[in-house]
């Protein structure tokens, strides 16, 4: 088995062996610390000995050893009492054949969920329980999550730290909670899903514009959350939001892996099914009592976008008045990038460029690549070609994932100042 495909089942399988251990040692560093031991591991037998047949066992096996070995290093160098009980625990789990019990295990019967819950702890700070579960759960390195909250690396580094040692000092249970205190920690769940599903949908790095793995886990935790708490309008809108985008998965991407623009797209190659599921979810979602919630009112704009035959017979006028009543619920930066992008199909590019340059104005997506390129996009439907060129340029410079860059640099080359 060579290092690539190693390294792709690691890819694949971190999230949950992840899972596995944090609720088994109680430690994030210890359990990321060992699973990187178990992986090195994997690169030195795996070749020789071939993978074995449940790969995510055998990572999360050797690694439990590993951390063993990890505590013995440090009781000989600290005090012994903490570091004896835990690696008793831990021998013993080793030995038994089902997984230690946790609290509402029958409530919440997946490791991934039940960790999403635990991170999302109402003792840390809604940002850090976010960034923490996606760093845990999803297996993001910094570099991604820096970017899902638009901030420096550093910073989210700090953030982290902060929250593991938040955990640790004020010492959160590694339990989920129990049933009655599922809702107060479902809005934190439910960004975090969608946070991990917009990193497949849109990968922050690498060479793949989608990470299918990550759009597939966020749907399947959307479910078990859906299933433990159903009839939630939230719930229900974010399913059908993600199923809505990922029904276009297979023709985002060209044959060399390029970006195709949604207007580009053979529409019939979309998932009908998916498409089909996330149509009767929005619309359940929309009929909850209330306010209508930002996942269905998202969800309500994707549904436009499947809905229409082909891009010139798309709703934009209804996508932009959605995005105006987005903006009254949950007003952020990216949705006013998107809300102009909407207005300047409707009212023109002049519109939408000056809503944009308000944006850029305030300086709120400095680091967000999508901002200047969809900047050059209006300059360059206005025949504003020096302008659009250099627009490109900055959203190439900004821009971490290979397909994205590409893109930008071709739109540049064909004004012809690349």
């Amino acid at each position: 088995m060579s290092p690539e495909a190693i390294a792709a089942v690691f890819r694949a399988e971190t999230g949950r062996a992840l899972a596995a251990l944090v609720g088994l040692i109680g430690d994030f560093d210890l359990a990321e610390d060992a699973l990187q031991d178990a992986f090195l591991a994997a690169l030195r037998q795996w070749p020789r000995q071939g993978a074995p047949a449940n790969p995510r066992a055998w990572l999360v096996g050797a690694a439990r050893h590993k951390a063993i070995d990890r505590l013995r290093q440090r009781a000989r160098q600290t005090s012994r009492k903490d570091h004896v009980a835990l690696e008793q625990r831990l021998s013993a789990a080793a030995q038994a054949e089902a997984a230690p019990s946790i609290d509402t295990a029958e409530a919440i019967d997946d490791d991934m969920l039940r960790l999403v819950f635990i991170c999302c702890h109402p003792a840390l700070a809604p940002d850090a329980r976010v960034a923490l579960t996606l760093r845990a759960v999803a297996g993001l390195d910094t570099v991604a999550v820096a970017r899902a909250f638009l901030v420096s690396e550093e910073t989210m580094a700090q953030r982290l730290v902060r929250a593991k040692r938040k955990i640790r000092l004020a010492g959160i249970p590694f339990v989920a909670p129990p049933p009655e205190a599922l809702s107060e920690r479902v809005a934190a769940v439910l960004a975090t899903l969608y946070l991990i599903f917009t990193e497949g949908y849109a990968a922050t790095t690498g060479a793949a514009l989608v990470r299918a793995d990550l759009c597939g886990e966020s749907i399947r935790l959307t479910r078990l959350l859906d299933a433990l708490l159903p009839g939630r309008g939230d719930v229900r809108g974010l399913l059908a939001l993600m199923l809505l985008h990922h029904a276009r998965r297979d023709t985002r991407a060209g044959p060399q892996g390029e970006i195709v623009l949604l207007a580009d797209q053979d529409r019939t190659l979309w998932d009908r099914d998916a498409i089909a599921e996330g149509l009767d979810l929005v619309g359940q979602a929309l009929r909850n009592p209330g306010l209508p919630n930002p996942y269905a009112v998202q969800a309500a704009i994707a549904a436009l976008h499947c809905q229409a035959t082909d891009a010139a017979a798309t709703d934009w006028r209804q996508i932009a008045g959605l995005y105006e009543v987005l903006l009254r619920l949950a007003p952020t930066p990216v949705i006013e990038l998107n809300h102009a992008v909407a207005v300047a199909m409707t009212d023109g590019p002049a519109r939408g460029l000056a809503l944009l340059d308000a944006l850029t104005a305030r300086g709120t997506l400095a680091g967000y690549a999508l901002l200047p390129g969809a900047r050059a996009d209006l300059l360059r439907r206005l025949g504003r070609t020096a302008e659009a060129a250099a627009a490109y340029a900055r959203a190439d410079a900004l821009a971490r994932l290979e397909p994205e860059r590409r893109y930008y640099a071709g739109r540049r080359a064909e004004l012809g100042l690349g």
